[in-house]
């Protein structure tokens, strides 16, 4: 009813029904950039490749630049480019021996190209060297490598990620993801539900940051 009022308000105002709609779609997506953030934002992939050209020149400015080349391949992953991560990645090896996130962005780029087992083993081994990398999204992520081809190993880091993500919505949305494509529609719906449990237990300050999780885990539990 609200949108209603408003879109008649922006007719009114502007005379023009395409143009109302498209300054309402914009006042929708301000609102929802600012208080929710289930739209994705417009400028991030713009951010994103003028952050990999800065990137990219101190490379070529100085070869040796290791934090920059992990840098570079950690937003490469973010847009799916795994096989240049991996490339990247490789070349600063010795230098992160002992970085679980660096054995984090290796393990996740092998999963990105279907070597399950190269990536289990590295994101075991970050995990080994900080449990709590990157708060426990590895075992997330083998979860759901493991899902079509091993259902007892896939629910088995869900568990352990659940662990530690025990006070996050976002936590409790993906695991509910996770069940449901493991056909596990009872168990999905106990984690929206705790989602939704987890969110108003937050304290107001957190909840800006997880509002969309407890959204989108309301809309799921709604949907069955």
């Amino acid at each position: 009813m609200s949108k209603l009022i408003l879109f008649s308000l922006l007719l009114w105002l502007v005379g023009n029904p395409f143009l109302a709609i498209l300054i309402l779609i914009l006042i929708i997506y301000a609102l929802d950039r600012r208080f929710v953030g289930i739209f994705p934002s417009l400028t991030r992939p713009w951010k994103r490749r003028r952050n990999e050209n800065r990137l990219r020149q101190q490379i070529a400015l100085n070869a040796n630049d290791v934090s920059a080349r992990l840098d570079l391949a950690r937003s490469l992953l973010e847009r799916k480019k795994h096989r240049e991560a991996l490339g990247l990645l490789h070349d600063i090896r010795s230098s992160y021996e002992q970085s679980a996130d660096y054995w984090c962005a290796v393990g996740t780029a092998e999963l990105m190209g279907d070597d399950t087992e190269q990536g289990e083993t590295h994101l075991l081994q970050a995990l080994d060297l900080n449990p709590r990398v990157q708060y426990g999204e590895p075992y997330l992520r083998l979860a759901s490598a493991f899902k079509s081809s091993n259902h007892n190993k896939a629910l088995t880091y869900l568990d352990q990620f659940q662990h530690i993500q025990s006070s996050s919505s976002e936590g409790y949305y993906l695991s509910g993801m996770l069940y449901r494509s493991l056909s596990m529609k009872a168990e999905a719906n106990e984690a929206f539900a705790q989602s939704l449990a987890v969110y108003r237990s937050l304290p107001k300050y957190r909840r800006k940051s997880e509002r969309k999780w407890a959204l989108r885990s309301w809309y799921r539990k709604l949907t069955g």
